[in-house]
This record gives C-alpha cells, sequence and structure tokens, in this order.
C-alpha cells in the first residue's frame, strides 16, 4: 500500500473533477491535473 502525499491527493482530486466533466482518459485527466495545479500553485498565496 503507498502512502499518498497532500499533493498527490490533490492531483487526484483535481483529476476526478476533470473527468466527470469532459471526454479524457485518465492519463490525460492526470496530466492536466498537474498543470492545473501548477497554475494554482503559481499564485502567490496572499491573491488565493
Amino acid at each position: 500500500m503507498a502512502v499518498e502525499t497532500p499533493y498527490e491527493r490533490r492531483v487526484i482530486r483535481v483529476r476526478d473533477v476533470v473527468k466527470a466533466h469532459s471526454g479524457l482518459d485518465d492519463n490525460a485527466a492526470n496530466e492536466l491535473a498537474v498543470q492545473v495545479l501548477r497554475a494554482l500553485d503559481s499564485i502567490p498565496e496572499k491573491i488565493r
């Protein structure tokens, strides 16, 4: 059993939302989730 990091849990959460609202498969949704989180993480905490 692998231990999920908080980041991995965030990726899974975003991936699941993307999959629920698009026709993307697991891999494509996961890649998009990583990009979305990178974009969100680049926003300074004060602004978020």
